[in-house]
């Protein structure tokens, strides 16, 4: 099996040099955000983070690819970084500290391109995930204080802890009756959503998550960290990675029964 190391060491310093920009902006009297043509909002420190990342891997890993969530994609071939410079920007943007930077590493592979590298930097939260193919996945600090975190054993959904987002974004797409159906047979529901549903399902406080409309650069990250903590991430449609529109993710043990209370 390969191994990520490098790859891993850098998405670190991708994330810190995010890090860095986002905090500085967090709650600044002066940020500047505007509203992109899918009606969602976007930030200076969004632009700015992506930007920073962007140049990063000019330098360190000029023939990889690229994908961002607010710049597009430049380059091709087997190796592709993808990042979302602000998972949880509508938070950003009114202080809520729940958001994060999300660095990918996604590699063509017999199955199709998977993501063989993830980060997931919270800041404001104190938070770090971050996976690697083969090498498990670790919450902490950095590579030297970090913990390693695995999913829970929790077996039976009236058990589970479930974790979604927004209860309308379920009903513009007209699955709301099978999340509510989901939500009345789960021992706990909280609507946690973005990146921090799957990093709890990864380090095993929820035991179940999902959300009905996503793009890659929302899930390739949070992807792997679920898959190396044991657990499973798959589209609604039951596609193992995170090439779909929609995701839901589990301790592996409930996974069927997800999918199976969410099928319209």
């Amino acid at each position: 099996m390969p191994d990520y190391h490098d790859d891993l060491r850098l998405a670190h310093v991708l994330a810190d040099s995010a890090d860095s920009i986002t905090m500085e902006r967090f709650k600044a009297l002066d940020l500047k955000v505007e509203t992109k043509p899918d009606l969602t909002p976007v930030s200076d420190a969004d632009k700015a983070a992506e930007e920073a990342v962007r140049g990063v891997l000019q330098r360190a890993r000029p023939r990889d690819a690229v994908m961002g969530e607010e710049f597009g994609t430049r380059g091709g071939g087997p190796r592709r970084w993808v990042i979302d410079p602000i998972d949880g920007t509508k938070n950003y943007v009114r202080g809520v500290p729940v958001w994060a930077t999300l660095i990918a590493l996604l590699e063509q592979g017999p199955d199709g391109e998977q993501p063989v590298v993830g980060i997931v930097s919270a800041p404001a939260l104190g938070r770090r995930w971050w996976a690697a193919k083969g090498a498990g996945a670790y919450s902490g600090r950095d590579l030297t204080r970090a913990s390693r975190i695995q999913v829970s054993q929790v077996s039976r959904l009236e058990d589970a802890s479930f974790s979604y987002s927004s209860l309308s974004g379920w009903e513009e797409r007209g699955r709301l009756e099978p999340l509510l159906d989901l939500t009345r047979g789960c021992w706990r529901t909280r609507a946690y959503g973005d990146f921090w549903s799957y990093m709890m399902v990864a380090e095993g406080a929820v035991d179940i998550a999902a959300e009905p409309e996503l793009s890659l650069w929302d899930m390739a990250a949070p992807c792997i960290v679920v898959q190396e903590a044991g657990g499973r991430f798959t589209g609604l449609d039951g596609v193992d990675g995170p090439g779909g529109a929609d995701a839901a993710a589990s301790n592996g043990l409930l996974h069927r029964e997800l999918l199976t209370r969410l099928s319209c």
